[in-house]
């Protein structure tokens, strides 16, 4: 039987789908962070910095708890490709995946709220996208799939039909990474294979 209470700090309904799948009972409160990347950083303390501020903040607000933050990025070459602001900006990240790999970083953080205890870690999958055609890349966009996505795409929506490769975790792609997620609740008390029907 879960006994430590699992707060997720997330509105996305992606990470809320993988994270329910371990069997857990957990409840979701949304954090409120302005989700800017300062310019020179990395990928990978991207997602983990604003996977740690989308936690801290709601453990901030509990007395007791675990609560579990995660951020994604796309990243192509150096650049860091985040939600697109709009339909035009959709079409150019598209552009620019087509035809190329990208690297998609997923980032979780875990503070216990009574301790502030907490850990930080990030997960890195290589993804091959096949030629797009300018109206392949209209097409995509005008269905509004692309506009709430890292990279303007969801790998699993209709994006998956122009994925060619991967190398990684598919389950990061989606937007949480679940063995990585999985190894770090045990270490705060919640074994997934012991507790995730209980």
């Amino acid at each position: 039987m879960q006994e430590k209470r699992l707060v997720l700090a997330s509105g996305s309904p992606r990470r809320k789908e993988l994270l329910a799948g371990l069997g857990l009972s957990f409840e979701v409160i949304t954090a409120d962070v302005e989700e800017t990347i300062a310019p020179g950083t990395t990928p990978v303390d991207a997602v983990q910095d604003l996977a740690y501020k989308k936690a801290l903040a709601v453990a901030n607000t509990l007395s007791g708890g675990l609560v579990l933050g995660s951020d994604t990025v796309v990243a192509l070459e150096d650049r860091i490709l985040g939600k697109p602001a709009d339909a035009a900006e959709a079409k150019q990240m598209l552009a620019m995946l087509s035809g190329r790999a990208h690297t998609v970083y997923t980032g979780i953080a875990l503070i216990e709220a009574e301790t502030n205890r907490s850990v930080r870690d990030v997960k890195a999958t290589q993804v091959v996208m096949r030629e797009l055609s300018a109206a392949e890349i209209d097409a995509y966009v005008a269905t509004g799939e692309p506009m709430d996505k890292a990279g303007s795409y969801a790998i699993q929506g209709l994006a998956s039909t122009f994925v060619t490769d991967m190398h990684g975790d598919y389950f990061a792609v989606v937007g949480l990474p679940l063995q990585l997620t999985a190894h770090h609740l045990a270490a705060f008390g919640l074994d997934v294979l012991r507790q995730g029907r209980g």
